[in-house]
């Protein structure tokens, strides 16, 4: 069975299988603060952590986590002298890696990557990260400079959909600047957010790509041409490879709250996603006190909210958009921001705990025990 791999604002921790549930069994990085870890199907472990005022590192393991090797950050351009760029709230952007957000493997090439970060650049590497390049079509967009920060002063790639037809295609979420897609590898890209609802701008921007605050985004492996978002807004759903969009909002029958920051769909499954709703904006807790796990098997017509097991009072953990991922065995596990992580072997209809002392969780994935 697979382990559950746990990055958190203190170290980076390893729950293994045990009985019906997991346990923690050994951690790393213990004190440092890890971002975000990927695992790659083809070999490697990648830990992202974030020093703060030290900056942003990235390491490798090729033992399953055991021993780490730091390898190289991706870095931004030298930026033209004289030029100024300033956010959203009036703070200049600097041309430099704020933070790593996501990581996937580029499957057209064995050793190739990818990695989202702050500011709002996309690199690539070639070597397994001993060398990164940015995508300069992308950077060098002249609508970039508008893009704005979400929950982060700056904004940044925290998605990164590798389709299964075609490697060279690949689709990326950003908050805030709606969904970005290429299929050519990286040399040209086209928005594909157009259709979704933002309510915090001018009227002459709701519907605008760039406008959407795009919390998670995730794609159907068997059903290629279904897409699943989590945003600012609610919950949307593609079933025609982006084209269009539907929303979902808090009034779908068993729905508690549109509202939340991950998603997680089935694989096999076009019509079967997963939630962690909260109550929005500037309260971000679940709603009521209450934990639960929205899942719906119709599409987004009807919701079930899953409790069993999780904490039903007094409760106010929130689940970050990649605190939620399902097992390759079909396993699903999240973390919040408590340090508390619960799991499931049965899709969502029992929860047993696996730690409630872990420091806040960032980030959740599996990988081969």
């Amino acid at each position: 069975m697979q382990s559950i791999v746990i990055s958190t604002r203190k170290g980076l921790f390893v729950a293994e299988p045990s009985g019906s549930s997991y346990k923690v069994t050994r951690g790393a990085f213990i004190g440092d603060n890890v971002s975000y870890a990927m695992i790659d199907p083809r070999g490697g472990w990648y830990a992202a952590l974030d020093h703060g005022h030290f900056g942003v590192k990235l390491h490798r393991s090729d033992d399953h986590g055991v021993t780490w090797t730091e390898i190289t950050t991706p870095a931004y351009p030298p930026q033209p002298e004289g030029q100024v760029e300033k956010n959203f709230w009036g703070k200049e952007r600097k041309w430099s890696t704020a933070l790593i957000w996501s990581m996937a493997p580029a499957l057209d090439k064995a050793d190739a990557l990818w990695c989202g970060t702050i500011p709002g650049g996309l690199f690539r590497s070639e070597d397994r990260g001993a060398t990164w390049k940015i995508v300069e079509s992308l950077w060098f967009d002249p609508e970039r400079p508008k893009w704005n920060g979400g929950g982060k002063d700056d904004a940044g790639i925290h998605s990164i959909c590798v389709d299964p037809r075609d490697p060279k295609t690949v689709a990326i979420a950003i908050s805030t600047a709606g969904i970005w897609r290429t299929k050519d590898g990286g040399l040209t890209w086209e928005q594909c957010a157009n259709g979704m609802r933002a309510e915090y701008v001018p009227p002459e921007l709701v519907h605008a790509g760039a406008s959407q605050d795009v919390h998670c985004l995730v794609q159907c492996t068997k059903d290629p041409h279904v897409f699943w978002v989590q945003h600012h807004n609610g919950i949307f759903r593609s079933t025609d490879d982006m084209a269009s969009w539907t929303e979902i909002t808090n009034d779908t029958p068993g729905l508690p709250s549109a509202f939340g920051f991950p998603v997680v769909v089935d694989p096999d499954d076009p019509d079967t996603a997963w939630f962690a709703p909260a109550i929005k904006d500037e309260k971000r807790i679940p709603v009521d006190g209450k934990v639960v796990v929205a899942r719906t098997r119709d599409g987004g017509k009807s919701f079930e909210a899953l409790s069993n097991g999780l904490p039903d009072q007094f409760a106010y953990d929130l689940v970050y958009r990649h605190g939620f991922a399902r097992s390759s065995e079909g396993a699903l596990a999240f973390g919040s921001t408590t340090g508390n992580v619960f799991a499931s072997r049965d899709r969502g209809d029992s929860w047993s705990v696996v730690s409630n002392y872990l420091p806040p969780v960032h980030a959740i994935t599996f990988a081969d025990a």
